[in-house]
């Protein structure tokens, strides 16, 4: 395994979840800097030029920089094409959640927005706050909503994708169920819709076995339709991610959708991830509405 430490970059949109992400590296025993200018990035790293130094590193830089964070993306894109010889890849990590959730966030902690004026609201702060890093976004090597996570969440993620386990030079690969009606994953590379197939929501018997259940997984797997889909699904996957590895993805989030996230895309997803799984890639699963609330009319 290679050698060289982890250099992460944590960005994103304010109030998505960076401080709790970088007190999670500190615990992880990553040497953290947060809100630095981006003009330092370089310098910054260079510090960590001897063997003596063992620390991973976690440096959180976001639009708290003021004017210096326009020079965070061309920064970015020479750091990662003169690679640092003491670290691996830098690996951009970006955080964001819905408007929604953002604004609820902020009312509840009673924290100001950095981009709030006298003139500009929250909700204006939130938009050019979206414009100023939909590049970034675009470039990020890993993208979290926290939208609809609970703080240890997202602990929990941050350790599975960069604890010391963690094989650093392979693809890691997040399959994840969710239900359309709850709106597709933010981070989400990949996304597929399996509501074609046939859904055990209107077998009054079935109607409340979640994906999980071995009713629920024999009905979905015994529609014809499920297992050509499979085949296929698994022929893309086996096609597709050795070219994300050679374009230097160092994660790939790939979404599975059934109408409420209960049944089909749990199935479906966990068939996939078993896939991943014997073809030895690093995967993580996870069934984002599983536990959501339905409504009386909700069709899984």
């Amino acid at each position: 395994m290679d050698s060289k430490k982890q250099l992460v970059i944590v960005t994103g949109m304010s109030g998505a979840g960076k401080s709790l992400a970088i007190a999670t590296f500190e615990d992880l025993n990553f040497f953290c800097i947060d809100n630095l200018p981006p003009t330092l990035l370089p310098s910054t790293v260079d510090l960590w030029t001897e063997p003596k130094e063992p620390e991973n590193v976690a440096i959180a830089v976001d639009v708290r920089a003021g004017q210096f964070f326009e020079d965070f993306l061309p920064v970015s894109k020479q750091m990662h094409e003169k690679q640092h010889p003491s670290f691996g890849k830098p690996i951009v990590l970006f955080l964001n959640a819905s408007d929604g959730e953002l604004v609820k966030r902020f009312k509840e902690t009673r924290r100001k927005h950095p981009l709030v004026t006298k003139d500009r609201g929250i909700v204006d702060a939130i938009n050019l706050e979206r414009e100023m890093l939909a590049d970034l976004q675009e470039r990020a090597d890993k993208i979290i909503d926290t939208t609809n996570l609970e703080p240890e969440g997202l602990r929990r993620i941050i350790r599975q994708f960069f604890g010391p386990a963690t094989a650093q030079e392979r693809l890691m690969v997040a399959v994840v169920s969710f239900g359309f009606k709850h709106g597709v994953p933010l981070d989400a590379d990949v996304v597929f819709d399996v509501r074609f197939l046939a859904n055990p929501f209107w077998v009054p018997e079935l109607r409340d076995k979640d994906g999980t259940t071995p009713e629920s997984q024999q009905y979905i797997l015994s529609d014809p339709l499920t297992e050509p889909l499979l085949e296929k699904l698994f022929d893309l996957v086996e096609f597709s991610i050795p070219q994300y590895i050679k374009e230097g993805k160092a994660y790939l989030t790939i979404a599975i959708g059934c109408t409420g996230g209960k049944q089909r895309s749990v199935v479906v997803a966990n068939e996939l991830a078993k896939f991943l799984a014997s073809s030895n890639y690093v995967v993580r699963v996870e069934h984002r509405d599983l536990h959501q609330t339905r409504g009386q009319t909700d069709a899984r």
